[in-house]
């Protein structure tokens, strides 16, 4: 099943490096079902692992102080000294992995050199978090490779803290917690606050998730992500000052929300109004899943679409073109946009006898309309990064 990938990541180690990997590592990026940009504001979120993954081959260097990392598909490599303190570079990608390493660059921990190819299922861009992927993944193998003990949360919130520091996205914690604890077939509901987390069973009941990836990339740092972060936070601070009695974002009211309306402006209202819904939202979806209320999670889906698109306002003519026709499609119960917005693609809750039906009417409407050849991804939710020994390797 994996094959596809591991193979041509385990060749070019083998062409570049005249060696066989040690280890093969599979890291899976994810989709959120619910719960949208409530990651950082003490909320719930509704995430799982997706069977798209970051293949990394990798050897130890015992003799060596340098570490050689390939991108297999960006076409670059980047060389550095484990035992000089590292700082960011160019290379974005490269940041990721550096900046889980200068968490870790400490004097108890004592690392060799090392070879790294890696190769990627994930799409970048299009709100599967690759990047979460990537940090967690190298994290994990440090701590695989060289014993340092660190647990799986450990791990999460090291590959945040690498994109505070050193990709300068002020991101919450969801993507890398459910990079490292998806589960197969299981939905995770996570406090965002206290990082306590169950899981759901994910049986969707004879409808599946689809993602359309839109072909509109983005990057936070240029999308206005942390700019929402902003109104974001300007809007707790006049929540707080208002009611200090509430010890959590979550428990603030909307009628709280409405008494503060005016001091607060119109901006930070409308993206605060739109995170108490949706936090409430994703514990209803939780709820849903569980009792296999499938409709009614579709329904919950298209509010939140709603709710990004005018009160948080992070998507974009193509997504809500892409959400508004696939919702007149028979057979589909919900849509909305998926990730940090402004591109990227729409998740889409459709019957599985219907989907290719579906597919065929939304990619024609939307080429016609924007002249983009809309991608497709259907995902499967798996479990969180694993090592792979050699039989599953051909």
């Amino acid at each position: 099943m994996h094959e596809q990938l591991i193979n041509p990541t385990l060749q070019k180690f083998k062409a570049e490096f005249k060696a066989e990997p040690e280890h093969i590592f599979l890291s899976p990026g994810r989709i959120n079902i619910i719960g949208e940009h409530v990651d950082y504001s003490d909320g719930f979120v509704l995430p799982a692992a997706i069977d798209k993954y970051i293949c990394f081959a990798v050897r130890k260097l015992p003799q060596s102080n340098f570490c050689t990392i390939i991108a297999k598909d960006l076409g670059e490599e980047y060389t550095f000294d484990v035992t000089i303190e590292v700082k960011p570079v160019q290379q974005m990608w490269m940041n990721y992995i550096l900046g889980v390493f200068s968490q870790l660059q400490k004097s108890e921990n004592q690392f060799c050199g090392m070879e790294i190819v890696f190769s990627s299922t994930i799409p970048m861009g299009s709100g599967l978090s690759s990047s979460a992927a990537l940090e967690c993944g190298f994290a994990y193998i440090l701590n695989e490779l060289f014993d340092l003990h660190l647990t799986k949360k450990e791990i999460a919130v090291i590959g945040q803290k690498s994109e505070h520091t050193f990709a300068g996205v002020q991101c919450g914690i969801m993507d890398q917690f459910a990079s490292v604890f998806g589960k197969e077939n299981k939905v995770i509901m996570l406090d965002c606050n206290s990082l306590e987390h169950q899981y759901f069973d994910a049986d969707l009941k004879g409808y599946s998730l689809l993602l359309f990836d839109s072909c509109v990339k983005h990057s936070h740092l240029t999308s206005g992500y942390n700019e929402r972060r902003r109104d974001v936070e300007h809007g707790k601070k006049v929540l707080w000052k208002n009611f200090p009695e509430i010890e959590k974002f979550r428990d603030f009211t909307l009628s709280m929300l409405d008494h503060t309306k005016e001091e607060m402006g119109d901006i930070s209202y409308k993206r605060c109004l739109y995170l108490l819904k949706e936090i409430q939202r994703v514990e209803m979806a939780a709820k849903a899943i569980s009792e296999g209320n499938i409709e009614y999670l579709g329904t919950l889906l298209t509010e939140t679409h709603a709710g990004l698109s005018t009160e948080f306002e992070v998507s974009c003519n193509e997504l809500d073109f892409l959400v508004e026709n696939t919702l007149q499609q028979e057979g589909v119960l919900g849509a909305r946009i998926m990730g940090g917005g402004f591109g990227g693609c729409s998740i889409n809750l459709i019957q599985e006898n219907r989907a290719e039906e579906v597919i065929k009417t939304i990619s024609e409407k939307y080429l016609e309309h924007f002249n983009i050849q809309m991608k497709v991804y259907q995902v499967k939710i798996s479990d969180g990064i694993k090592e792979y020994t050699n039989e599953y390797i051909i």
